[in-house]
Parts: structure tokens; C-alpha cells; sequence
């Protein structure tokens, strides 16, 4: 029994960022740890100017911080890896032949994101994650929009225009 379920499963095109064939992806789930990383640099470098006495409060402060930031840094590069793995076919790659450059740079500025506190690296993060937005939107025929997002970091994002 189980083997003729299996048989009937691995002869099904799976189209799903879960292997089950919801077909549900979005960028949107990158921006935001991506956001997430410049908002913990924001206040990781407020926090060192503030000259607030470097006591257990501020250590506390600052490396709950930095486990955020890391922990958000390595889930935009989750992210963005499962769509590029998952969704991503032939067809995008010839439509969007940068397409796996700009995922491996993505990769690489996510891990300069978590060893660096400078949000130059961190905009470059959220920039490149906008643009990998904008080549999956349209893949998808979906023209797309910038605009700042409504909560703090306050940056420009991509989303699509519907």
C-alpha cells in the first residue's frame, strides 16, 4: 500500500516552497529579516552612542541584539534560498539569467551582515533583496511598486502592485 502512495506521489510535479504543492512564495518573507537586520544595527549603534555605562543592562541589551540580527540575517538567506532552489526553473533562469549571481551575492552579504554593526552592509543586504523581489515578481507577471515600509527601519521596499 504505502509503495503504490509513494509511486503515485513521486509521479506528481511538486510546485511548492514545502513539498507539498501549495505553490505559495514571496519574497516578502526575505525583506522583512532582512529590514529586521538594519533595525538591530540601528539599535546596536545607538545603543554604543547613547554612552550608556557598558554594565550587565547594556551587554544584555546589546547581545540580544546581536543574536537577533543573526538570527534574522541567516533566515533572509533562508528564505531567498528556498525560492531560488524551489521556484526558480529553467525557464526564470533564462528570463533572468543574473538571477543566481545575485542569490549568491544575497548569501554573502548575509553573513557579512552577521559579523559586521555597519548599516551600509545591512542596506546592501535589504537592496539586494529587493532587487531578487523584483526579478521573482516578474517571473511571475507581476509588475511591482517601492515604497517605504510603515514601521522603523523605514526603508524603501519592493512589493507587488495589485
Amino acid at each position: 500500500m504505502l509503495h503504490k502512495i509513494l509511486n503515485s506521489v513521486a509521479k506528481s510535479e511538486a510546485k511548492a516552497h514545502c513539498d507539498v504543492p501549495c505553490g505559495i512564495y514571496d519574497p516578502s518573507t526575505a525583506l522583512i529579516p532582512a529590514l529586521t537586520v538594519v533595525r538591530m544595527m540601528d539599535i546596536m549603534n545607538e545603543l554604543d552612542a547613547s554612552g550608556a555605562d557598558k554594565d550587565a543592562e547594556y551587554f544584555n541589551k546589546m547581545s540580544r541584539c546581536i543574536a537577533e540580527k543573526e538570527r534574522h540575517a541567516t533566515h533572509c538567506k533562508s528564505e531567498v534560498n528556498v525560492i531560488w532552489g524551489d521556484y526558480f526553473k529553467a525557464a526564470q533562469f533564462e528570463k533572468f539569467p543574473q538571477a543566481s549571481s545575485l542569490v549568491h551575492g544575497i548569501m554573502m552579504q548575509g553573513s557579512k551582515c552577521k559579523t559586521s554593526v555597519s548599516r551600509d552592509e545591512a542596506l546592501k543586504l535589504v537592496e539586494m533583496v529587493n532587487e531578487f523581489a523584483e526579478i521573482f515578481w516578474a517571473t511571475k507577471g507581476t509588475a511591482t511598486k517601492r515604497a517605504t515600509c510603515p514601521y522603523a527601519p523605514a526603508l524603501e521596499v519592493v512589493y507587488p502592485d495589485i
